[in-house]
């Protein structure tokens, strides 16, 4: 009772929870938390990704444990087939050797070029980064009809030239090894300059001033490439080849249009070796048991390439 006569009001004797306001709801909290907005913001996105990456992945597998009429489950037979087939242990090879081969080539061609548009003046490099982009911005499909007249052992131009010089002409699409350099030129055409546009922003963002106190202390330009230069792109090239090898192991219709898988399969790769075998010889279980086996291959690559990226980021914290 106060001094006035007046009630006192009654003091909980309950004690105050630290971090809670009266009159918040516990859904209320939940929605104040910056993690629970952004998982909101990006649910439409993870809903989008499960559906057209997470299902069709989930139903390949499935698929590729069946019979072909899809009537019974017969487990690994269908990949045990393929382990069986010299066709198909040829066309792993292959693909490796081409995807390898091409991204390499993809790389040093893309490294160089950027290299060169960066010692251009500014006002310059739009123009040059405009050609160049050119073969990146073709449709593929567009571009090796193109190519293809130029090997065309008829009408090809290329052989013309070979020929101006006093050079036998060359069986581009005849033979299997010059198939093969065929299709791998037309990928790296097609590829290097995705290589070269990384490559130039990972060179715009080196400090000027690490070059400058290199050269002051007298470092040869290889010396400052070597020390400077690929250890501070060191991740942009590991991430950029990742995205090209896991591109160029699925690569479709270069070959598709290039080659057809041709002569006598030596050009095929999983992609296209499974369109024939899943849609043309309507053995759709495995078909999608040959797209499958660049899984482990490229889970391998990205494993490793990854977790350098992950052990030089943590080095720079």
């Amino acid at each position: 009772m106060a001094p006035d006569g007046t009630a006192r009001p009654a003091l909980s004797t309950r004690p105050a929870i630290k971090g809670r306001s009266p009159g918040v709801s516990s859904l209320e909290r939940l929605a104040r938390r910056r993690s629970s907005i952004a998982f909101l913001m990006t649910l439409p996105l993870i809903l989008v990704i499960a559906g057209l990456v997470a299902y069709p992945a989930a139903w390949a597998i499935y698929l590729s444990t069946l019979n072909r009429r899809m009537t019974a489950n017969i487990g690994f037979e269908n990949y045990l087939i393929l382990l069986d087939s010299e066709t198909f242990r040829m066309i792993i090879w292959q693909s490796c050797f081409f995807a390898l081969t091409a991204v390499f080539l993809k790389a040093l061609i893309g490294f160089w070029l950027a290299h060169m548009l960066h010692n251009i003046p500014t006002k310059g490099q739009r123009k040059w980064r405009g050609m160049l982009l050119i073969p990146w911005v073709i449709p593929p499909a567009l571009s090796t009809l193109g190519w293809w007249w130029m090997f065309d052992p008829s009408y090809s131009s290329i052989n013309w030239i070979i020929n101006v010089f006093g050079f036998p002409s060359i069986p581009w699409l005849g033979t299997p090894w010059w198939a093969r350099i065929a299709v791998i030129t037309v990928n790296v055409w097609y590829g290097a300059p995705f290589f070269m546009i990384m490559y130039l922003a990972a060179l715009k963002s080196v400090p000027e001033q690490l070059y400058e106190a290199a050269a002051i202390d007298g470092a040869t330009s290889w010396q400052r490439l070597r020390f400077i230069t690929l250890p501070m792109m060191q991740n942009i090239i590991s991430i950029t080849v990742l995205f090209s090898l896991i591109v160029t192991f699925a690569n479709y219709d270069i070959v598709r249009v290039l080659t057809n898988g041709g002569p006598r399969d030596t050009t095929h790769l999983f992609a296209t070796y499974a369109f024939q075998v899943g849609i043309l010889s309507a053995n759709l279980p495995r078909g999608a048991a040959v797209s499958l086996f660049m899984l482990p291959i490229l889970a391998v690559a990205a494993y490793f390439i990854l977790r350098g990226v992950t052990r030089r980021t943590k080095e720079i914290a």
